[in-house]
């Protein structure tokens, strides 16, 4: 009795291992099987085109915004019908900073550490009219408040507004601010600008509104009415 059932053992392994070799063999007779791609290999992105007429900024860097980029120039407050020179869209913060900062290099490298992401539209009217709004969202709400806060504190500087300005009509005690340069700047051959800048915190993005005139004036109510539409936007 023992014997058999070794026998049936034996049978039953053979047979396993009379099946395994027939399936190798099958199979190395076979063509390889060709295995999917394990990454994509080409980005699902649309060919490049010739520059035209309808050709801007964000289509010519397709690949490099993110959606929320584009979240945050929605807040932007739109270009006027007679806005001439317009621009607006996302912006890197190494080309605000050019534009920005009297030290490029270190406002970089402050925004980048503390920035999320950063929005501009630019405008003139009449070639006397500069306007120029920037939206800066930080990481968090402190650093929103530090760079406001830096704002404040310098602007009365003689290099800057030269004044302490005032608050913002319609905006929260230490939420908003105003000045108008107490001088407009002149240099041989050029006419007389005056500047002016309000400044905007609601969260964690401050708005920067700046308002420049080449003939030396500056409406104020015209200044406050264009930061509180852009503050209504944020």
């Amino acid at each position: 009795m023992r014997r058999t059932v070794l026998l049936i053992a034996g049978a039953a392994v053979l047979g396993v291992l009379a099946g395994t070799i027939t399936g190798y063999a099958v199979q190395y007779h076979r063509e390889p099987t060709p295995l999917p791609p394990l990454a994509q290999q080409e980005m699902a992105a649309p060919k490049p085109q010739a520059m035209n007429d309808a050709t801007t900024k964000r289509s010519i860097n397709a690949n490099r915004w993110n959606k929320a980029d584009e979240d945050l120039a929605k807040k932007l407050v739109d270009i006027p019908g007679g806005g001439q020179n317009g621009s607006s869209g996302p912006v890197s913060p190494d080309a605000f900073s050019v534009d920005y900062f009297n030290k490029p290099s270190a406002g970089v490298g402050t925004l980048v550490r503390q920035a999320k992401r950063i929005a501009a539209v630019h405008w003139t009217e009449n070639d006397r009219n500069f306007v120029d709004i920037n939206l800066i969202q930080f990481r968090d709400r402190l650093g929103a408040e530090d760079f406001y806060t830096d704002i404040v504190k310098y602007m009365p500087n003689k290099d800057f507004a030269g004044n302490t300005g005032k608050d913002l009509p319609g905006a929260p005690a230490d939420f908003g601010h105003m000045w108008i340069d107490s001088e407009a700047r002149e240099k041989p051959g050029y006419h007389p600008v005056r500047q002016s800048r309000a400044v905007i915190r609601r969260g964690d993005i401050v708005a920067i509104v700046e308002y420049a005139n080449n003939r030396g004036e500056i409406d104020e109510k015209t200044v406050a009415e264009l930061a509180k539409r852009q503050m209504e936007r944020l």
